[in-house]
This record gives C-alpha cells, structure tokens and sequence, in this order.
C-alpha cells in the first residue's frame, strides 16, 4: 500500500490537491481525526487490494491532536507504515490575497488578523514540513499546473527534489518582479523593435528569435546562463529552497527576454525533476497601452 499524507498551510491547496489524487486512482480521506489514524491505516494495510493508494489529509483543523500526530509519523517512518507526506506551501502575501477575494477567515484567527492566524499555523505546522518528502509552493501555479506535478511525482514516478523553477520574462519600464530571485538583463541584445516588420511580433515567434539570435551573442550569454543555472540549482535544492523564479528583462518585455526566456524554458525542460513554469509578464502591454 502506498500511503500519502497530504499537509500545508491552510489556503495554499491541500483540497485541490485531494480531488487530484483520487482523479489519479488514491482513497483520500481529509480531516480524519487523530485518534482514529492509526487504526485506519491499520484496516487500510489488510485490505490493501482494494485500497493501494491512500491519501489522507490533515491539517491545522486537528487541533489539540497535531501534536499527537507526530508521534504517529514518527513511529510509522521508522518502519511501521512507509509513507510519503506532501506539504503545500504558500507565501504569506498570496494567502492573505486568496482570504480577502473568498472572504473567508482563517482558522486560527479567530476574529483577529489573517496574518496573525498564518504565523500561528505556519509554527504549529513547522514539524510536518519539516518531515515532507515533498514540498511545493503554490503561490505561482494554477490548478491545472498542480495537476501536472502531482501527475509527475505520483503517477511518472518522477524524482521530485522540492523545487519549483518560475522563467519569467518581463518589461524593465513596467517594473521588476518582486518576487524574483535571480534577475538578467537583455538589453544587449540585438532589437526587434526597430524592425518595422517584426515589431508587432513577440518573442514566441520564430522571426523575432532568428534576429534576436543573429551574431551569436546570445548563444554566448545563454550558454554561460545555463553553466550557471547546472551550478545553482542543485545548490538551491541542498539549502532547502523550493521556489526560484528566474527573471529575464528587456525594455518591454515583448520580444528579446521573452526569446531568451523560451529558450531558458525549454533547457530546463530536460530537468524533469523539477517543478517548471513559463510566463511572460509583460508580452501584451504594449498592445493593450496602444490601444
């Protein structure tokens, strides 16, 4: 029997995750009580031909039991019941924005402030994350993207090293990302914007990539980026990070970052145990502000 135990910050996706598990073929439960883990594992494991994947979530809402929970985990990772626990994360600004647009309250904050009832959960919780085997953070992803790494990890039986990877391309004249860890500059680059054909294009098309490309500068720069990367990322991993969004500017955001970072894309692409995401920020301002 595979047993997963689904965990994380209330907000962040633990029943979204739930309902894609069972799409994928697990006997989820959510919220069981404490006291009643064990013996349900137990009835679980002798009847394992028709349960052989199990999910079971649990979370803040146990309350006076989590600590109870421990001891559990414990005992079962030390051999008793192997079992993988998943633990969804969030950024704290992300969970406050998804509270405010669903207008609901945070379990733990009573009638308090949301972020108060966060840091409350985020040190109740501390020991379950620090026992995951998995860790993603959903600030960034979208339900579908959830999907695909929850299908990578349990369904391909991918190694999954906890970090998700954001390649973002954006417009230094709109701002750059706050939320980037690691931030190049472009602008070196050979311009499409002043090739009167190829200036309402954008760099997913293959004209724009060609002129960007031409002279071999950037296969210089990407090369070195990627030397870059190969040495980063294991680094990051090792520390414990388990999101890193790699920011990629030119002056609009529309054709040169947004080339380099297809390319950035599709290279770290062949890292399959990583979580990946493309997005480009700022690729239809310049229309929109015409208009």
């Amino acid at each position: 029997m595979k047993l997963v135990i689904v965990t994380g910050m209330s907000g962040a996706g633990k029943t979204i995750a739930l309902k894609i598990l069972e799409d994928l073929g697990f006997y989820c439960v959510d919220n069981l009580p404490i006291p009643l883990m064990e013996p349900f594992a137990d009835l679980a494991m002798r009847q394992s031909s028709a349960h052989e994947k199990v999910a079971l979530g649990i979370d803040i809402r146990s309350g006076e039991d989590l600590p109870r929970f421990r001891q559990i985990l414990e005992q079962w990772k030390s051999g008793s019941l192997p079992c993988e626990v998943l633990f969804l994360d969030c950024s704290d600004e992300t969970l406050i924005k998804r509270y405010k647009e669903t207008r609901r309250s945070h379990p733990l904050a009573g009638k308090g402030r949301v972020d108060t009832g966060i840091q409350t959960e985020r040190s109740r919780l501390d020991f379950l994350k620090k026992e995951a085997d998995i860790i993603i953070d959903t600030s960034q992803l979208l339900t579908r993207e959830l999907r695909q790494e929850l299908e990578k990890i349990f369904v391909d039986n991918q190694n999954y090293q906890n970090l998700f990877v954001t390649v973002l391309s954006f417009g230094f004249k709109y701002g750059i990302p706050v939320d980037a860890d690691l931030v190049f500059d472009v602008r070196f680059l050979p311009n499409p914007y002043y090739e009167e054909s190829l200036r309402s294009h954008t760099g997913q098309e293959a004209e724009v990539q060609a002129y960007v490309h031409q002279g071999g500068t950037a296969e210089l720069f990407l090369g070195k980026l990627y030397d870059m990367l190969e040495f980063l990322i294991p680094n990051y991993v090792q520390e414990g990070k388990n999101q890193l969004v790699i920011a990629i500017g030119c002056t609009g955001g529309k054709h040169r970052s947004v080339t380099i970072a297809e390319a950035v894309y599709q290279y770290l692409s062949g890292h399959r145990e990583l979580g990946l995401k493309l997005e480009h920020r700022d690729i239809e301002k310049d229309r929109i502000r015409k208009k």
